[in-house]
């Protein structure tokens, strides 16, 4: 590949030269990341040895404590090397949907979105909004989130489903524990090289007027777009840009990824619990339940992982969670992917 990307007759096609120089640049990283993590466990265990040599204990800790470090980012890139699906590496949209119950499921979507905002963000990747429908008195009744980065649809893929909250809700003036059901769906952003027909004609397309805080940042125009398609039932919306032109191109390739996810999930065996779960947002569908009170516990229902550190969670430490449903979804098992996260 570094051999063609010298050719100086490349660039004379800048698609197929944007697409080598992605592929490489994605090689030279996954080899680059391999290497780094064999040269610093030579060089901490060769740390260790001479700490303990000298009896010098702070050496050995230190030393130590990098190769925790370093257990965690190769069973990170250990996870990776699951991520093989057809469109794995490309960008994920992100859509939250908040239940039935007003506010308290609404504001329980916003939560999730703010959730998954952080993890893209601490993952390295970058975040716009395209569409919000805010709640009448708080939170959001609906979401859309591109998510842009390598792999971020591999990552993200195993979120579908129902995310179900316990807490005290602190929109009740008796105090009462309050039980909320949101949904997330993800799909796959459609590349260049992957051919998606639609058929305008089984297609509606409705403008509306942007919502949001009020204001200069909302529009005065039916700029936002919605396109309901017909046969598959599938709605896509934009407002993200003032202009109703862009909202439509970007609603446009929403649909187009919306349509090849479903394509997709009609290939995995994955398919229809993945699709029974955003059949209804409530009890029986959900895939993971997260306890704020009586006491403290995001459990996972697919894999069995736990954390007892929801406000960790919900600022977007995920890992331990996306990482086991990968291994549970590769394995088949879920006690194969809890014993492969520990």
């Amino acid at each position: 590949m570094n051999n063609k990307a010298e050719d100086p007759n490349l660039w004379n096609d800048a698609g197929e030269a944007q697409k080598l120089m992605r592929e490489r640049q994605q090689l030279d990283e996954g080899v680059n990341g391999v290497r780094a993590i064999e040269r610093q466990l030579k060089d901490n265990v060769e740390l260790i040895e001479l700490g303990e040599e000298e009896g010098d204990e702070a050496i050995v800790k230190d030393a130590e404590e990098t190769l925790k470090t370093l257990r965690t980012e190769a069973n990170r890139k250990q996870v990776e090397a699951m991520l093989s699906g057809e469109a794995d590496t490309n960008d994920s949209y992100l859509e939250v949907h908040s239940g039935a119950g007003g506010t308290e499921s609404q504001d329980w979507a916003n939560m999730l979105l703010r959730m998954y905002t952080r993890w893209a963000e601490r993952a390295g990747y970058k975040v716009e909004l395209l569409e919000v429908h805010d709640g009448e008195e708080a939170g959001i009744k609906s979401a859309t989130i591109l998510v842009k980065g390598h792999n971020a649809y591999g990552w993200l893929k195993t979120e579908s489903g129902v995310h179900r909250l316990v807490r005290i809700s602190p929109y009740d003036s008796n105090a009462r524990r309050h039980t909320s059901f949101s949904s997330v769906w993800v799909y796959p952003v459609v590349d260049d090289s992957i051919q998606i027909d639609i058929n305008e004609s089984d297609c509606r397309i409705d403008t509306y007027r942007s919502s949001g805080a009020g204001g200069q940042h909302v529009n005065t125009t039916d700029s936002a777009v919605r396109i309901t398609h017909m046969p598959s039932g599938i709605v896509v919306q934009c407002q993200q840009e003032r202009s109703q032109h862009k909202n439509r191109a970007k609603a446009w390739d929403m649909l187009r990824a919306r349509l090849y996810e479903a394509e997709l999930k009609k290939r995995e065996e994955a398919a229809n619990a993945e699709a029974a779960s955003k059949t209804e947002i409530g009890w029986g569908h959900q895939i993971r339940s997260y306890v704020l009170q009586p006491y403290q516990l995001v459990k996972d229902l697919r894999t069995g992982v736990e954390s007892t550190a929801p406000s960790d969670v919900l600022d977007g430490a995920l890992d331990p969670f996306m990482e086991a449903a990968l291994a549970h979804r590769v394995s088949g098992g879920a006690d194969k992917a809890v014993e492969d996260i520990a």
